[in-house]
């Protein structure tokens, strides 16, 4: 069941509003982002999401399958959840490429741009796709079976960007400058356009968000196939993103347990998802597999804090979309070598 278009006219302009009200009031400056900005912007983007779920009954009927409240609630700590992990290895790029602080809210509000962009494709693509094609629910749900135990069996290691084939192709084929150059992404010098580390630093970070989402959609379709409660709930759980970043990175190495809180949530909706179909046994309500998932970042992080930090000043490390590892804390690499000035 496809909305409204006018419905989803109005969810854009409502998030284009809060992404301009963002860049060109709040941040119209340049500045690094203090943790009481960030705890109080990530309090408004929780508090805007809850308020559109609790209105969505007011102008979407859902799917008729079930309540389209509960669906984007469970939909949303499900991507909240999963997006925390995004935060760690963005904390990872932002320290191997040395991002002044100063320019980092600016990277991720357009790398959160792309997000958005990106997501909503696959968004539509997929609820096309499984319309077409059911038999894919299995191929999700194995898919998060695998990312599940790949993410709890990764759970000490961190991914080395500096040795990560995206970063290496990036540095062979683009021509960049050798230090930034404020918050610009291009500049022309004798007659030359090179990129600055900046967009380096962009691509790395959509490309991060674009092997995340191939986990966190799948894992919505478990909840509801309804297109615009799976775009919603997505869109505005990243939209926070931001915000949680600068709030998370200096608690970071306090969460240990995360990735294996995590793990149990990715294999929780794969079972989910891949024994849907199957009617011989129990199929948990979405406002069953809220409470689950809940519970077990409630117990994940309660257990993390009380056990204290890592002791390696590093954070967990992400489900690894730049491929290559490392398990102790190196010295961060160089910045992108590009063309001299």
């Amino acid at each position: 069941m496809i909305a409204d278009p006018l419905l989803y006219g109005a969810f854009a302009a409502i998030v284009i509003v809060l992404l301009a009200i963002d860049l060109l009031v709040v941040h119209r400056d340049t500045h690094a982002v203090t943790i009481r900005e960030a705890a109080t912007w990530t309090v408004i983007w929780i508090g805007v999401s809850i308020i559109f779920g609790l209105l969505i009954p007011q102008f979407h009927e859902g799917t008729g399958t079930g309540n389209p409240v509960v669906e984007y609630f469970t939909g949303y700590v499900i991507e909240k959840s999963l997006s925390v992990d995004n935060v760690f290895l963005f904390l990872l790029i932002f320290s191997a490429l040395a991002v002044p602080k100063e320019l980092q809210h600016r990277v991720l509000f357009y790398g959160v741009l792309g997000a958005i962009v990106m997501r909503t494709i696959l968004i539509f693509a997929g609820v096309a796709l499984i319309e077409r094609f059911e038999w894919l629910l299995y191929l999700f749900g194995a898919f998060l079976i695998y990312a599940a135990v790949r993410t709890f069996r990764e759970r000490n290691e961190h991914p080395d960007v500096s040795s990560s084939p995206i970063f290496q192709r990036i540095q062979r084929i683009l021509p960049t400058t050798a230090d930034y150059r404020g918050d610009r992404f291009f500049v022309r010098e004798n007659g030359r356009l090179l990129a600055t580390p900046m967009f380096v630093v962009l691509i790395l970070v959509e490309f991060t968000d674009l092997i995340f989402a191939m986990d966190s959609i799948p894992a919505i379709f478990a909840i509801t196939r309804d297109p615009f409660i799976v775009l919603t709930s997505n869109v505005f759980a990243i939209m926070g993103l931001r915000a949680l970043y600068f709030l998370l990175a200096g608690v970071a190495d306090r969460l240990r347990y995360l990735k294996t809180g995590l793990a149990v949530i990715l294999g929780y909706v794969g079972v989910k998802l891949f024994t849907e179909n199957i009617e011989a046994i129990y199929h948990p309500t979405p406002l069953q597999s809220l409470a689950v998932i809940a519970t077990v970042l409630t117990v994940t992080i309660g257990a993390s804090l009380r056990a204290g930090p890592t002791g390696e000043g590093f954070p967990p490390a992400g489900i690894g979309p730049l491929s290559s590892r490392r398990r102790e804390h190196q010295p961060s690499p160089e910045r992108p070598r590009g063309d001299q000035p």
